[in-house]
């Protein structure tokens, strides 16, 4: 059977390799399994057991936790919005008793998400225009971004491909797949693709080694990433099996999206630990949100504990314009004060680049505190992070 035909097969006619636990359950995590009477502990480490009960409705998702009215309203009115998909991990991570929960406010809709403002767009990135083959993003000369399917384990309520994730419409196949590698096979300028969705490890082992291959085997291609959350959000999908898989095709890079000190889990820290031990380095991705990581020293806590797990910051991201997103979205300046709270007072490793993703297709725009003074043809003047002034001055 080709890989890319596992894409249309049930997850129960998927291979289950029956594993032991590697870490031991948590009362939350026990919890959470008792809503699943005829499931053991076993199953709650595979990750396609996971996959298959995510959370969904609002039926079940009522029985772990009171909702709120406006969630209620979220969750029911939802209508052609982004669908909820929870897995029961995730969904162990939820305080079923407070509304302003980190995990919680992430994962289950608001009635927030109904109400759209003016400058909001269904694809603020603009990335549907500078697809030049399905599946495709050529925005950047030398590099290239492969969306390989429509599937999250988790739909992140701020997600900026909203307009694409879960709808089951974007068919994949064999010829869609070629004709992407026939794009970049025909575009030598192209050095570097990032592989995204989506979530590629949605996929099974067998198609997302079929992808990397194939664009491994083209020569002007150097440097291949994935972008995934899932370590975050199903951490069960980082197998000592996929692992091995990627290491054959090292260099592999992995960008992982993080957002909250509190996603940080054992199970978390295993599967980021399995990566880095394999070869594979390790880049996070933040996206800013309001309630949620918009003030300094929430965000400081997650890039010293993202540096624990081997985990490097590289971007925190303004929170695209997507329809219904302005209850997420904080002004800038909320970016740039938490970017002055971290330059200086943390190792520079722990320091990301703030961007905004220019709306409309713009590509990503870098972000900082303003440490110039004054300049001219002789002398920069410049201000530290602690607010004093020093002159560099220029040579002839």
């Amino acid at each position: 059977m080709n890989p890319v035909d596992t894409l249309s097969l049930p997850l129960t006619e998927h291979k289950i390799v029956k594993a032991k636990p590697k870490i031991k359950l948590t009362p939350s995590e026990k919890r959470v399994l008792k809503y699943f009477p005829d499931a053991t502990e076993i199953d709650w480490e595979d990750w396609r057991w996971q996959l298959r009960h995510r959370i969904k409705t609002k039926d079940v998702i009522a029985q772990m936790m009171s909702l709120t009215p406006q969630e209620e309203r979220g969750i029911g009115g939802a209508g052609g919005k982004l669908t909820m998909s929870i897995p029961p991990y995730f969904a162990s991570l939820i305080d079923p008793e407070d509304p302003q929960c980190v995990i919680r406010l992430q994962s289950v809709p608001l009635d927030n998400e109904l109400e759209v403002a003016p400058e909001e767009m269904k694809d603020p990135c603009g990335e549907d225009k500078n697809s030049p083959v399905h599946g495709l993003v050529h925005r950047y000369p030398d590099r290239v971004l492969f969306l390989v399917n429509e599937m999250c384990a988790m739909y992140c309520r701020y997600c900026t491909r909203s307009r694409m994730v879960g709808d089951g419409k974007r068919t994949l196949s064999t010829a869609t797949y070629e004709a992407a590698f026939d794009y970049i096979r025909s575009h030598r300028e192209i050095r570097d693709v990032l592989i995204s969705g989506g979530d590629p490890l949605t996929l099974a082992d067998s198609l997302l080694e079929y992808i990397i291959k194939n664009l491994k085997a083209i020569k002007h291609v150097e440097f291949v990433r994935i972008g995934s959350r899932i370590p975050v959000t199903l951490p069960q999908r980082v197998t000592s099996e996929l692992v091995a898989m990627l290491k054959k095709y090292s260099p592999i890079w992995m960008s992982i999206h993080f957002n909250h000190a509190k996603e940080i889990t054992e199970r978390v820290k295993y599967a980021c630990n399995l990566i880095a031990d394999h070869g594979i380095p390790m880049g996070s991705q933040t996206v800013l949100l309001k309630g949620i990581n918009d003030d300094p020293a929430t965000m400081k806590q997650l890039m010293h504990e993202l540096l624990k797990i081997r985990v490097r910051p590289y971007y925190i991201y303004q929170c695209d314009p997507i329809l219904g997103s302005r209850h997420f979205r904080t002004p800038i300046s909320v970016g740039i004060n938490i970017m002055k709270n971290l330059r200086g007072f943390t190792t520079g490793y722990a320091v990301p680049t703030f961007v905004i993703d220019a709306p409309g297709g713009g590509g990503k725009v870098p972000l900082s505190p303003n440490y110039i003074v004054s300049q001219d043809d002789d002398k920069v003047v410049l201000k530290n992070f602690a607010g004093d002034e020093y002159t560099y001055y220029n040579p002839d």
